[in-house]
């Protein structure tokens, strides 16, 4: 028989629908059967039990919020009768516990690029990284040029990642800027680099040097267009050696260990915290159980989950970061007049979730059960195996960007109302249902929604970890990379002149 509702967590005062529902259609719970009042689409909850007005409504064996009025078994359980517990900062206690996950030992390889200095890449990509958003223009005609030139060569692509900022920036904002360019001219999975500048910005290439630090100059090469007689064809010049220097790296058997891989979701449902937030779960404990490392970013959706990766700091030092990680960017809502628990959006309520706990406690899955080795603020490269947390907004470009910056080969990114956009990094575009995936074929890349057709979570975690290789090898490439979706966006804070 067909299942139409889950329960996900024994102590839970609703149930999560498979199904759409009408009025009289009836469920069966612990042999009792309840009998629904009105129409409840799938994605959405249904009362179990009656749950009294101010009463906690618990979902995931937590609370997601308080009803607002009686509700009876059978209702519909929304917006319309939940509201959220959450207020503004607060103050934690270090209550620590173990984490299930054991690094095991494994001969488990991808096929990646060992860069001189060490790192490794999943890509052999060249980069352009323009210092100022007003010559995005000229950067995209050199890399339409050098595409178009050296399209037969072993290089995965010659990509331009648009953006607005490095002119007329002051403080945290030009820094922001910087720390999030800099840590893209790191990133291995780009074999080379052309840094291009205009000559007259807040960060002119001589500035932008000092923020970038030790860089091989065969890898990394600089224009300043403003002192250019013709830029597109220096620039053409440039791109030349940069394509030689990349064609000398060829794939090679790395370990798995050395895998770093960032978690997001976005335009999430009803499904998110039940299929495919967990299965990223799944994985980034195997990848860490492995040696690799995980980032797990948006710090508003932690709010009203952020106990529970607090309890797997892995020391006491690491909890009071979570608390600040999370305290801090309360404040900064709160320092521009807005609502701390304004989420979740439009979209997400439509797909059925209610409160900012609910999205929170769905969010946080992605971290699986491991340690929380380190907390990282915006713009910050990871140095440690095992999960990180990385500060962040929701804003699914801002924060795409910020996981690749920060060194991720790969952006696991689950959905389940879809979207095209991907970042500089394979974005692995993750659907919670299965319509979605049918829908959406040139957007997804792996369906989770099977979880709910019977499929169990070893076996499509084997089969999506199978999957992560084949695609960190080149074997396969997701739609992002097809399709050329790749882009960058970057947080601003402050004052523009």
């Amino acid at each position: 028989m067909e299942s139409t509702h889950i329960i996900v967590n024994q102590l839970d005062n609703v149930a999560f629908a498979l199904k759409n529902f009408k009025a009289g259609d009836t469920i069966k719970v612990a042999h009792k059967v309840i009998t629904i009042h009105e129409e409840i689409v799938a994605g959405h909850k249904i009362a179990i039990r009656t749950i009294e007005k101010n009463e906690n409504v618990i979902k995931y064996g937590y609370p997601i919020g308080k009803a607002t009025e009686t509700i009876r078994p059978g209702d519909w359980v929304h917006t319309h009768n939940v509201k959220t517990n959450l207020k503004g900062t607060m103050e934690y206690s270090y209550t620590p516990k173990p984490s299930s996950v054991k690094r095991m030992e494994t001969d488990r390889t991808f096929q990646g690029y060992v860069r001189e200095n060490g790192d490794v890449g999943i890509r052999n990509e060249i980069w352009i990284i323009n210092t100022v958003g007003c010559i995005n223009k000229t950067c995209e005609i050199v890399a339409k040029n050098a595409t178009e030139q050296y399209k037969d060569e072993n290089l995965d692509g010659v990509y331009h990642y648009p953006h607005l900022f490095g002119c007329s920036q002051l403080g945290d904002d030009l820094h922001n800027t910087q720390k999030i360019l800099s840590n893209l001219i790191h990133h291995p999975n780009a074999a080379a680099i052309l840094v291009m500048g205009l000559g007259c910005e807040n960060n002119y290439i001589e500035e932008f040097k000092k923020v970038i630090g030790d860089y091989d100059d065969k890898r990394v090469k600089f224009l300043e267009i403003q002192e250019a007689e013709d830029e597109i064809e220096e620039a053409m010049n440039l791109m030349e050696e940069l394509v030689t220097y990349a064609k000398s790296f060829e794939r090679q058997p790395v370990s798995i260990s050395k895998l770093k891989v960032g978690l997001k979701c976005g335009g999430s449902d009803g499904y998110s915290g039940i299929t495919a937030n967990p299965l990223l779960g799944s994985f980034s404990d195997r990848l860490i159980s492995y040696g690799g490392a995980t980032i797990l970013t948006e710090t508003p959706e932690m709010f009203g989950a952020e106990q529970i990766l607090m309890e797997r700091s892995k020391d006491e030092a690491t909890f009071r970061k979570i608390v600040d990680l999370v305290n801090d960017f309360k404040e900064y809502f709160i320092r521009h007049g807005q609502n701390v628990y304004e989420n979740p959006s439009p979209g997400n309520k439509k797909g059925g979730i209610t409160t900012l706990e609910e999205k929170s406690l769905g969010n946080v899955q992605k971290g699986g059960f491991a340690q929380v080795a380190d907390v990282l603020p915006y713009g910050s490269r990871i140095n440690k195996a095992g999960l990180n947390l990385l500060q962040g907004p929701g804003n699914d470009l801002i924060s795409v960007t910020a996981l690749a910056a920060s060194g991720a080969h790969i952006v696991l990114f689950t959905t389940g109302r879809g979207t095209p956009f991907g970042g500089p990094v394979p974005t692995v575009k993750i659907s919670t249902n299965s319509p979605l995936f049918q829908k959406k074929k040139n957007w997804i890349d792996f369906n989770a929604g099977v979880l709910v057709d019977g499929k169990g979570k070893e076996e499509l975690t084997d089969e999506f970890f199978e999957y992560i290789i084949q695609m960190a090898s080149g074997e396969v490439r997701t739609n992002n990379e097809k399709f050329g979706f790749k882009e960058i966006s970057i947080f601003k804070d402050g004052v523009i002149l």
